[in-house]
């Protein structure tokens, strides 16, 4: 007997030590770089079909005369797309696989592209909107799930993180795109829309030869596929026994659960009901926080700021998405040494400034908005007495020269003009306005908003992704991601839909006001709910939920952390600290 316990704890000793070993040195193969830079390919078009409408906003409402309610819908119809299709997305990777969900997001996003290049009419705009939307909501489901699974537990964070960095890679050069055609003013948004089908034939042309995630061939009882796919992305001398064989455990657990709905085996689990409550309130946050108002929103902002010419305003616009481009490899540097929690918690502190610096601006510039002299024509535009009044109504306009103007009626059939007065053609010196107003403290809006993207992008912006991708079990996550993701697109869709409603009832300032106060809310919910997730193997953090996060050992590293290893039939516990000392519990 004592000789076998001898064996059973040098085996223990063994598979302890050259855990650790592996750990410190994860090889990089030439599967896993491919496998997760084509993936990402797919954030990338997400970035930029999300990006692309800031700028390209300010040639279609004049090309097509949309109203303020047409504008919203551009926008949020591409987002309605992406909320059905990430809930679909859930089942379609469960029940095909993770590769082939890719694939049909790149086939859907250079359709999309194709149909918006060659719009001839508000409906073929709508509907090329609508299918880049499906595509987007396919592809930001699915990616930040394959990295992950294909991931080591040491390099996850960093390579879902990649994800963030093409998607605001994305977001960046649709705006530079955006500025290169933005005198254009017939086609420009045409190459603008279009171009995206350039990134999404590439990646699906190359995505064809990587591999399926190994979780997901594990989990439909393909052991030995998986075994094989799994050494491709390790290299062929890692020693992959113990995460092969932790995997099955996970997929042979779910298939001893089998008799009910994933969803209904989630609900009963209350550890996995709060990490999906958690992941949803991630997903919330980020979008209530105001990101893609500034996204979409971002050239028009910075006219509302004052800045009146379009070129001006988009090449501004482009500057700020590089803010957020750039601050996203911060992510990439810090998440495996600060921590998802810290990188979050830190980011939303610096939104929340943002954000007030942003209202400060908008609420000094109404305070000190020119003042409006009457214009002697009927209607309700002469009522107002200041420019901030003036812009506040769809109805009106402000014609300025020097440091006052007129309110006037805006021309129903060009928005570009008054109906009446000196603004009523380009043949006056004075400046017309229908949505901004001239300002000195145009540079705080600016300000603000490189403040917000460079504060958002490293932790509000790549941690919800990343920390939703890792903290489901196996058997649930393609299910659970889904449904936070779909949180994501429709709370996105509400926050985009009523952006310039709300301008409008609440003021340009009162508006931004509302998103720092819902921040401020979700810096105290994750104070409160959200553990770290940092170093944890996918298949450790399916537990992570089941006790509160402050008697975590991640966070009082010097707490015992009981494990178990079944060895030869027997199941033995032992801490941390006793597989250091060799001793062992009973």
């Amino acid at each position: 007997m004592k000789s076998d316990m001898n064996d059973f704890t040098d085996e223990r000793q063994s598979i302890i030590g050259n855990d650790v070993t592996a750990a410190s040195r994860t090889p990089v193969t030439r599967y896993l770089v491919c496998a997760t830079l084509l993936s990402a390919v797919g954030g990338f078009l997400f970035g930029y079909d999300t990006g692309v409408v800031s700028g390209a906003m300010i040639q279609l409402k004049n090309y097509f005369q949309l109203t303020p309610v047409w504008q919203e819908l551009v926008v949020s119809v591409t987002i309605a797309g992406a909320w059905a299709f990430a809930i679909v997305a859930g089942t379609a990777t469960d029940a095909m696989g993770r590769k082939p969900v890719v694939l049909v997001a790149s086939l859907v996003f250079a359709v999309g592209a194709v149909l918006m290049g060659v719009a001839v009419n508000k409906g073929m705009l709508l509907g090329g909107r609508l299918i880049v939307g499906a595509g987007i909501g396919l592809a930001s489901m699915t990616v930040p799930v394959y990295i992950a699974e294909v991931a080591p537990a040491d390099l996850r964070g960093f390579l879902v993180s990649i994800n963030q960095v093409f998607l605001t890679g994305g977001l960046f050069i649709a705006s530079v795109v955006d500025g290169a055609f933005s005198t254009n003013e017939d086609n420009g948004w045409r190459y603008m829309l279009g171009l995206a089908g350039v990134p999404a034939i590439i990646q699906f042309v190359a995505f064809l030869g990587m591999p399926e995630s190994p979780r997901w061939l594990a989990s439909k009882g393909n052991y030995q596929e998986a075994m094989v796919v799994l050494r491709k992305f390790r290299g062929a001398t890692a020693d992959i026994e113990q995460e092969f064989e932790a995997m099955k455990a996970s997929s042979l657990d779910h298939q001893n659960e089998e008799g009910s709905t994933v969803l209904m085996q989630v609900l009963r689990n209350r550890s996995l009901r709060l990490a999906l409550i958690v992941g949803c309130t991630l997903m919330v946050v980020q979008q209530v926080a105001g990101i893609n108002t500034v996204m979409y929103y971002g050239a028009t902002i910075i006219q509302m700021s004052g800045v009146h010419e379009e070129s001006e305003a988009i090449w501004l616009s482009a500057a700020t998405t590089f803010v957020n481009f750039a601050c996203s490899f911060i992510a990439m540097a810090l998440v495996e040494r600060l921590g998802r929690r810290m990188l979050l918690l830190l980011s939303l502190i610096g939104v929340i400034i943002s954000l007030a610096v942003l209202a400060s601006g908008f609420q000094l510039a109404d305070m000190h908005s020119p003042r409006a002299i009457p214009s002697g024509q009927p209607g309700s535009c002469s009522n107002y007495s200041t420019c901030a009044q003036c812009v506040n109504s769809p109805l009106c306009g402000f014609c300025s020269s020097d440091s006052s103007g007129m309110c006037l009626q805006v021309d129903p059939k060009n928005m570009q003009h008054s109906s009446v007065g000196p603004c009523s053609n380009h043949s006056s010196t004075a400046v017309w306005g229908y949505d901004w107003c001239p300002s000195k403290q145009w540079w705080m809006t600016i300000l603000g908003l490189v403040m917000y993207l460079f504060f958002f992008a490293p932790g509000l912006g790549a941690m919800p992704w990343t920390i939703n991708s890792e903290i489901y079990p196996l058997w649930a996550r393609s299910t659970c991601f889904s449904i936070a993701t779909s949180v994501c697109w429709a709370f996105n869709l509400l926050v985009s839909m009523t952006f310039l409603t709300l301008t409008e009832a609440l003021t340009k300032y009162g508006t931004f006001w509302l998103y720092g106060g819902l921040s401020t809310v979700g810096l105290l919910f994750f104070f409160l709910f959200l553990p770290e997730t940092k170093g944890k193997s996918l298949d450790e953090l399916e537990d992570l939920f089941a006790h509160p996060w402050w008697s975590d050992s991640t966070i009082h590293p010097n707490k015992k952390t009981v494990q178990y290893v079944h060895i030869r039939g027997i199941n033995h516990a032992y801490t941390t600290d006793e597989a250091d000392s060799g001793e062992e519990t009973s």
